[in-house]
């Protein structure tokens, strides 16, 4: 049956069959579950995505054009999900965005209001705006993560505005989580460990910092999609109803050590 059988709930942020949320949704359906996906606007993008779940398994999966910066398609996606479904169990949100110009090392201080503004939103604002339509819809309580990375809490050079507005992402979960508990709807992050996905690759000596985690990490190994994916597949299920507004570090002990 699985710890997800019966749950059905909307992922935000397929890219490509190696994207986190691409990994979160294969342990999702081995566990039981249903998921529902939206993509970025524009027949590449929908190709994009359609092509990621494929790879996936997933056949004819329940699409939805959404731009997370926009409140009207926030509005009209999670519109489309009460008339089709009327409830759902979880959201995963995984996105995140900042001008790939200012992730390089020596940059952060320079950069620009506007890139400033538009990481914070993406990047954590949205998981605020999509908890805010769907609490309604999850009648019966339900859960929601987002991703983090370590860089929120020591300064990690490239990574710069990203780091600031993932800060504010994990912020914005304990206030979320606090709010949401009382209609049953847990919040936690997955603060996960560098991987080989598209977003990380825009981050300047991205390279070094796997090949440090290799040497440092207790596990001596980087993470996989399919680490994240069973994290996420337990916060996501009532095995984890006592977890609410925490971080959970998935980085092969990365963040314990002090090198």
């Amino acid at each position: 049956m699985g710890i997800l059988a019966g749950k059905r709930g909307l992922v935000v942020g397929i890219m490509n069959d190696r994207s986190a949320a691409s990994g979160i949704t294969q342990s999702v359906l081995e566990q039981g579950g249903q998921c529902i996906f939206t993509h970025l606007p524009g027949e590449k993008n929908e190709r994009r995505v359609r092509g990621a779940l494929e790879e996936l398994g997933v056949k004819d999966p329940w699409l939805q054009p959404m731009d997370a910066g926009s409140d009207a398609d926030l509005d009209a996606a999670f519109a489309r999900i009460a008339k089709d479904f009327g409830t759902i169990d979880f959201v995963v949100h995984s996105i995140a965005f900042a001008d790939k110009e200012w992730l390089k090392e020596g940059m952060f201080t320079a950069t620009p209001r506007q890139v400033f503004t538009q990481a914070m939103d993406i990047s954590a604002y949205t998981y605020a705006a999509m908890a805010n339509r769907a609490a309604p819809l999850m009648t019966n309580g339900g859960s929601m993560i987002a991703l983090s990375y370590y860089g929120t809490e020591k300064a990690v050079p490239g990574y710069n505005v990203m780091g600031v507005a993932k800060a504010a992402l994990e912020a914005t979960n304990r206030y979320l989580a606090m709010e949401l508990g009382q209609k049953n709807i847990r919040c936690n992050v997955i603060s996960a460990g560098p991987m080989r996905t598209l977003s990380a690759m825009a981050v300047g000596g991205f390279s070094e910092i796997l090949g440090w985690v290799e040497k440092k990490a207790p596990l001596r190994r980087n993470i996989t999609t399919a680490d994240v994916g069973g994290a996420a597949a337990w916060l996501l299920s009532p095995l984890s109803n006592g977890v609410t507004g925490e971080t959970l570090y998935v980085d092969s002990g990365y963040s314990i050590m002090g090198l």
